[in-house]
């Protein structure tokens, strides 16, 4: 029942943070991921908010890398805790091993001073993305979507630059399979690659993906950043 409980309350606080993410993406104000993951008293809250911060990732810092704008100390203290308490173990998927080297290389990107604290810079392997089916690849690509940023350069996004209109074709597919959450992460890398089909309507199906899947914070968080990349946006 405990272990229910944290993970009910790990849960909420991830909701809660994307949720908070998502309100200043749209629009544009200020945010602050300290106060966004405090909340729970006690000796568990900051094991909480560092987990919180851990499962959303590098997009846990979004609005600051999206607006080039100066991350605030006690955001980039919560981020940089988050980094430093949840290593990769050895034996970790791809996935998670690129998930926490984006946190590293965000953290690096929004303070230059963490450079001897956060830990090599080298890259996880690739490889097994480049036989990769085009339904594979684009669920690989969704679940590593906070590698999609202006400016991102990395074998996972040096990949998905070779394959668009793979991405596509996979972006048409989760949105025929209603599965919005894999679709809005496709959605966001296709709003960053060259030679996307002009038929697609990309604009159009990231509207579409954000109707129906407005009900989850995750798909709001990928399809807002994925209009703001689009858009112009001060990014």
């Amino acid at each position: 029942m405990e272990q229910s409980g944290t993970s009910t309350r790990l849960a909420d606080a991830v909701q809660g943070l994307t949720s908070e993410l998502v309100s200043a993406l749209r629009s544009g104000g200020p945010f602050g991921l300290a106060g966004s993951v405090r909340g729970a008293d006690g000796p568990e809250a900051d094991g909480l908010a560092l987990a919180a911060v851990r499962v959303v990732g590098a997009d846990a810092v979004l609005p600051s890398v999206l607006r080039r704008t100066p991350a605030d100390p006690d955001d980039l203290a919560v981020f940089s805790g988050a980094v430093h308490a949840y290593p990769p173990p050895a034996d970790a998927s791809p996935t998670s091993a690129w998930s926490h080297w984006a946190m590293r290389r965000t953290l690096l990107r929004l303070d230059a001073s963490a450079e001897d604290t956060s830990g090599p810079d080298t890259e996880p392997g690739a490889a097994w993305l480049d036989d990769a089916s085009w339904q594979s690849l684009t669920h690989q690509l969704a679940v590593l979507a906070p590698l999609a940023v202006p400016g991102g350069d990395c074998a996972v996004t040096r990949v998905a630059r070779g394959r668009p209109v793979d991405v596509s074709r996979g972006f048409v597919r989760a949105v025929r399979r209603r599965d919005w959450l894999q679709a809005a992460g496709a959605g966001r890398w296709l709003a960053l690659l060259d030679g996307v089909p002009d038929t697609l309507g990309l604009e159009a199906g990231l509207a579409f993906v954000a109707q129906m899947g407005c009900a989850d914070p995750r798909v709001a968080l990928q399809v807002e950043a994925a209009r703001l990349m689009r858009t112009g946006a001060p990014v």
